[in-house]
């Protein structure tokens, strides 16, 4: 039986981001940068992955796809929700913002599954019309930029809210880590609240259509096989000829 196939977006620095590991000729040279545990999150649940690159239209490359993976990484450029910028702003990466929210958009035309991820989340929130809350601190809430925790260990619980998506592939508390410091303000227009912190901070999203379910934490680096990518790739296998 075939087995679906399963795009994960990524990361594009300079190659002096490797500092002494690579000679000064390369500096001025890109890479694309995808952790493992994504693509390994896909295989475990029976797809086939795919690092995407951005040299190549997005609407092709969804063409050929039959799931989409928007991972974590930079902040999202606030300019996309009108806002101004915090001074707590980490990096941004405006092409990347562009490029996947390109590939969010194929893949919602050709109506495939999207599992989106810490700052896939984010952006899934901004495409919807939604706001971000820029920066927060550690000794806030739930305490939820955990840099200097393992970040397969749990480091706070969230609240799955019944009769969701995601309540049927979570318990109605799971603990999770916490990699990031940027959180949901403005929910977008039309989503789903499936997941909460004890703080209230928003932890899940999904699409009323059972198409996009959106996490804030990275379930790529728990237990594996994760529901979340076992709903993708049970979503992704129903695409496939009998």
């Amino acid at each position: 039986m075939a087995r679906p196939l399963i795009g994960i977006s990524g990361r594009r620095w300079p190659a002096s981001a490797l500092g002494a590991n690579v000679p000064p000729a390369f500096s001025d040279v890109h890479f694309d940068l995808h952790f493992t545990d994504y693509p390994r999150s896909v295989a475990l649940a029976g797809g086939l992955p795919v690092e995407l690159t951005r040299d190549a239209d997005a609407t092709e490359m969804i063409d050929h796809l039959d799931g989409l993976v928007l991972t974590g990484g930079a902040d999202i450029d606030p300019e996309n929700y009108d806002h101004s910028y915090d001074d707590n702003l980490g990096p941004l990466e405006p092409d990347r913002d562009e490029w996947e929210m390109a590939l969010l958009a194929a893949a919602r035309k050709k109506n495939i599954p999207v599992l989106a991820i810490c700052r896939g989340m984010q952006l899934l929130n901004v495409v919807f019309g939604g706001t971000l809350r820029q920066h927060v601190e550690l000794v806030e809430g739930a305490g939820h930029p955990q840099w200097d925790v393992d970040a397969h260990e749990a480091t706070h619980t969230v609240n799955v809210v019944e009769d969701t998506l995601t309540s049927e592939l979570f318990p109605n508390e799971i603990g999770v880590n916490s990699l990031h410091h940027q959180v949901v303000d403005t929910v977008g227009e039309g989503l789903i609240v499936s997941a909460k912190a004890p703080d209230g901070v928003v932890e899940g999203l999904e699409t009323p259509d059972g198409r996009i379910v959106a996490v804030q934490w990275h379930p790529e680096l728990l237990k594996k096989p994760d529901p979340t990518f076992v709903w993708l790739v049970r979503q992704a296998s129903e695409r496939l000829p009998a």
